[in-house]
């Protein structure tokens, strides 16, 4: 989607819309539209659309209305971008190539019209590639937006949505693929190409360097794969040199079968989406450095295929994590808390960060709990807590704390290792989140979100279609925004 600010409207564009507040009609149009407006019940509420057509010397002009809600509502932001993606949902496969979007009927300041567009530019995102009999009707044709009547200071707001749009784009580019395309080694080479004259520094580990550093944890998951592992971390000083960096650590297990503890059949191929946690925190990093972020982040995925082989690690096995600490694998599809405990001991040793988030797509348990509606949050430390359920409640990706105490962690304790890998059938959440507790050294600030519910839709939202959402890239973004104010 190509979006571009306009002083003078072009006059060989036939799509027309307007963005409007609740409650207040719009002007300057023929009464045709207006009163078929008023007809049709559109208010102008957030999200809602209307269609109508107006002829004038002969030429056919198609005019859309597009509602921004309360213009005194909390959530004004949230609400702006609804519009915006109304109009690309509505639009996106119209048979228009290009749309003019006037900007001037709602009051916007140049961050508002940033949000108009970064809903614009997020619900246009489609996954094609590999769909090669669509119809005619079912192709995308909107490529292009001419924005009028914009306020100033617009054309910064639209550098900054931009570059956020193509992290959250990445994220869902890389959940959406298919583990034949994507997997360990792939995914880092999708990276290196998205990540190269950036600025940024990538580092990969590949098997023998982790074998060398002790990561018997992350290495036994990967072992019954014929795709070798991979540790990928992307590093982004744009802050002061002497501050610590803040670390983002994400569970990429491209496939997840559930090894020996085999997986059922049906449903299993929405296991491709199992590294949802690495997608995000990648796709953070790209919108961070494309943007210039004015923060030290490092991004750390550890990326696995976990797959039944003659190699593959058994139930009841004992493995070494980085740490010296030893697990007993008492289920091969409790993996992603194996990864991420070997990543977790890398990131502390090699970075020092200062605070540290991971995500992953944990447990089946957080869907049971919280659904679709929330990603699961689990810290040891109150203020880190705050600052991502802010986040959350400011970009959609919301959150929901869960509590971490003793308690729950004895549930994780192995009479012949120092832990197990899952615990009794109940909490299971919590006791993932105790584990990986267990790898924290000196009291580091840390959060672990479980997005299990979150990186795929069976439903379109607010600012995607079914499919891959990106869910917790606009989270880690807004996050280094208000708290490194970066």
């Amino acid at each position: 989607m190509q979006i571009q600010i306009s002083d003078t409207k072009p006059g060989d564009i036939r799509l027309h819309a307007i963005v409007v507040n609740e409650g207040v009609r719009p002007t300057g149009l023929d009464g045709a539209i207006t009163d078929g407006a008023d007809a049709a019940r559109f208010k102008g509420r957030a999200g809602q659309t209307f269609e109508g057509f107006s002829a004038e010397g002969g030429k056919l002009t198609r005019v859309a209305l597009a509602g921004a809600g309360d213009a005194k509502s909390k959530d004004r932001k949230l609400n702006l971008e609804k519009a915006g993606a109304a109009l690309a949902a509505k639009y996106l496969c119209s048979g228009e190539a290009s749309m003019i979007l006037d900007l001037g009927q709602a009051g916007l300041s140049a961050s508002d019209a940033g949000a108009v567009l970064l809903g614009l530019r997020l619900r246009s995102w489609r996954h094609d590639a590999y769909r090669t009999k669509l119809k005619e009707e079912q192709k995308k044709s909107l490529s292009s937006v001419i924005v009028v009547n914009a306020p100033k200071g617009t054309d910064e707001a639209l550098v900054d949505a931009t570059a956020l749009a193509e992290g959250v784009e990445f994220t869902r580019d890389l959940v959406a693929e298919p583990a034949n395309k994507l997997y360990p080694v792939s995914f880092v080479h999708r990276c290196e190409k998205a990540f190269a004259g950036t600025g940024a520094e990538l580092v990969v580990l590949d098997d023998d360097q982790m074998e060398e550093l002790g990561m018997g944890a992350l290495l036994g998951v990967g072992q019954g794969s014929e795709q070798p592992s991979r540790i990928l971390a992307i590093k982004w000083m744009g802050g002061n040199p002497s501050d610590a960096p803040i670390a983002f650590v994400g569970k990429g297990v491209t496939f997840d079968t559930g090894g020996i503890s085999l997986k059922p059949g049906p449903g299993m191929g929405d296991m491709k989406w199992d590294m949802g946690g690495s997608g995000a925190v990648v796709g953070a990093m790209l919108a961070l450095v494309k943007r210039k972020a004015k923060a030290n982040v490092v991004g750390v995925v550890g990326l696995v295929e976990n797959m039944p082989d003659g190699k593959a690690m058994r139930p009841g096995d004992i493995v070494t994590s980085m740490s010296g600490q030893t697990i007993e694998v008492l289920n091969t599809d409790a993996e992603g808390r194996l990864v991420l405990c070997d990543v977790l001991t890398w990131v502390q040793r090699e970075f020092k960060p200062a605070r540290i988030v991971d995500l992953a797509t944990l447990t089946g348990a957080m869907i049971i709990s919280l659904g679709s509606e929330h990603g699961g949050l689990f810290s040891n430390d109150d203020s880190l807590a705050g600052d991502l359920l802010d986040a959350g409640k400011r970009t959609g990706d919301k959150l929901w704390r869960f509590p971490l105490s003793p308690a729950y962690d004895k549930m994780i304790n192995s009479p012949i290792a120092d832990m197990q890998n899952i615990g009794p059938k109940g909490a299971g959440s919590i006791t993932a989140a105790q584990f990986l507790q267990r790898f924290i050294e000196n009291g580091t600030p840390w959060a672990h979100l479980d997005i299990a519910g979150m990186v795929w839709a069976d439903k379109p939202g607010h600012t995607w279609d079914k499919g891959a959402t990106g869910f917790g890239t606009r989270l880690l973004d807004d996050f280094i925004r208000t708290t490194v104010k970066g």
